[in-house]
């Protein structure tokens, strides 16, 4: 039965049929970053509104009941070291981490690399539009809510003063995609892969969320709109099926098969 079954495997191999060209994704993908950071700064001149906004959200959160963002930053502020390591955790495991989860789909699972290229920058063209209808300080400059900017005082710090910050834009708090694009990357493997250790992605989104309101980088209603733009755009964007189409070589055993979206390379 091996011997029949191999080389309709090699003639039929979903995983060669759904992996886009590797120089074209990498041009995309660093496109849709240049995009997301270039969307971003153009997005400024809003001082004014973004305080008030800010505002209105601290005082939304307070008439919705949620946990002052001051409980979680008051247990990193325990210890230097705590707050040290999430500063640099906001600081340095965003992009990094988000990276190697589509590399790492785009040579393990293919059709499922191209499906969360797809939800990452359905996300990410959405998160655009929010700074320029609802700019937004971030809780670190909001006056009488007790809250510090961590990163400032105990560092690592990727933020300037606002006034001479070019290549951010501080008050494009909501969404938060470090936590959007964590709580992708947490989806994205627990869908793409079968082990029953899987679960544990989600404390990468759980840990993404107390680091960037511990640290008063954002709100907990900035995770919440990010969440939300998530579940619309994976509503819309479905993830591909892993089907058992081939027998294990020696084994006797049914083995997942990935079948390959349709226009992949799309």
């Amino acid at each position: 039965m091996t011997a029949l079954t191999e080389p309709a495997e090699a003639e039929t191999d979903p995983d060669a049929a759904a992996r886009p060209g590797l120089i074209r994704e990498f041009l995309l993908v660093a496109g849709l970053f240049l995009v997301y950071k270039l969307g971003r700064q153009l997005a400024t001149g809003h001082t004014l509104r973004a305080f008030h906004n800010a505002h209105r959200v601290w005082d939304l959160e307070r008439s919705l009941r949620l946990p002052r963002e001051t409980a979680v930053q008051s247990a990193l502020l325990h210890s230097d070291t705590l707050v040290h390591v999430a500063n640099t955790y906001y600081a340095t495991v965003h992009f990094p981490a988000t990276l190697a989860f589509l590399v790492w789909l785009y040579l393990r699972r293919p059709a499922h690399y191209v499906w969360a290229r797809r939800v990452l920058a359905a996300v990410t063209a959405a998160a655009l539009v929010l700074p320029f209808t609802f700019p937004l300080a971030p809780p670190r400059m909001l006056a009488g809510t007790g809250l510090v900017d961590t990163a400032r005082i105990y560092g690592p710090s990727v933020y300037g003063p606002p006034a001479h910050d070019h290549l951010s834009n501080q008050f494009a708090a909501m969404p938060s995609l470090h936590f959007g694009w964590a709580l992708m990357v947490a989806i994205g493997l627990i869908t793409a892969t079968r082990s029953r250790l899987r679960w544990l992605w989600l404390l990468h989104p759980l840990l993404t969320l107390l680091v960037i309101v511990g640290t008063a980088n954002h709100y907990w209603l900035d995770a919440l709109a990010a969440t939300a733009m998530l579940g619309v755009a994976l509503a819309l964007l479905r993830p591909p099926h892993r089907t058992a189409t081939r027998v294990g070589r020696g084994t006797g055993r049914i083995v997942p098969r990935q079948r390959a979206l349709a226009g992949a390379a799309r």
